[in-house]
Parts: structure tokens; C-alpha cells; sequence
């Protein structure tokens, strides 16, 4: 498969899966012996781990949506910068809902085995989120 190609299954991913919550479509995507290299304790290995992490991150902010701000394929690699934009209105790594609008980035690397994301890598702003997330200094 080629890079544009992949690149294709990457923006169907956001798209599709992430935005639009359509969790159908992660097995035209993934392969069954996908490995999601974003360690979450607690999580399951492979897509039913991504789909818990997905479940807490909608459930705190239920109308998050990500743009792909960069894709980048070579091989059988894809890379994503995305950003994220949310209103947290859930509760999200021991904060209580705060109904701020916040803003996240993230990088992702995604590699392709036949068509599909066989493994998955991911850098995300976690500290500049919870920095959004804090309480007003006094």
C-alpha cells in the first residue's frame, strides 16, 4: 500500500472514529494484531485499550474534536500532528469538570502492515492540558 493510501486510512481514523465517535470503522483500520505503544495503566493491550482511553476522554470531554495539522507518510510509516479542542465537562485525571474550552496537541506515528495500523506511538500534551485544567492562580 502506498503512503497516500495510509495517509488516507489516518485521516478516516480522526475523521471518522475519533470525531464523529463511529467506533465501527477501527476494524477496517487496525489489524487484529494492532499494539498501541501509548502506555495508560490499567488499559487492555491493542484496539480495546484504545477504545477505554476513548470512552474516559469522551466521557470528560464529550465534545472534543481533533484537526490534522501535519501528515507525513513515507513507507509504511504515517506521521500526525493534530491539535484537540474540548470543553471539559467530565471529570479527567483526578480533576473534577471545570467547563473550560481547552486545547491539546499531539503527534502520532502509525505503522502499516497490508492496509492497516498494525502499531501505533503517541506524544500528547498531557501537562499543557492539565495546565488548562488548574485552578485559577490567587
Amino acid at each position: 500500500m502506498d503512503a497516500e493510501k495510509n495517509k488516507a486510512v489516518v485521516r478516516r481514523f480522526v475523521n471518522e472514529a475519533i470525531n464523529e465517535r463511529k467506533e465501527s470503522v477501527l476494524s477496517d483500520l487496525f489489524a487484529p494484531e494492532f499494539v498501541d505503544h501509548l502506555p495508560f495503566p490499567g488499559l487492555p493491550p491493542g484496539i480495546e485499550g484504545f477504545k477505554a482511553l476513548a470512552a474516559g476522554i469522551y466521557q470528560a470531554f464529550p465534545d472534543v474534536k481533533v484537526t490534522i495539522d501535519d501528515l507525513i507518510a513515507e513507507g509504511d510509516r504515517v506521521a500526525e500532528r493534530a491539535t484537540s479542542r474540548a470543553t471539559h465537562t467530565g471529570p479527567f485525571n483526578g480533576v473534577p469538570a471545570t467547563g473550560r474550552k481547552v486545547t491539546w496537541s499531539e503527534q502520532h506515528f502509525y505503522r502499516f502492515h497490508h492496509g492497516k495500523v498494525v502499531e501505533h506511538w503517541a506524544d500528547v500534551d498531557v501537562a499543557g492540558l492539565m495546565a488548562q485544567l488548574a485552578p485559577p492562580h490567587k
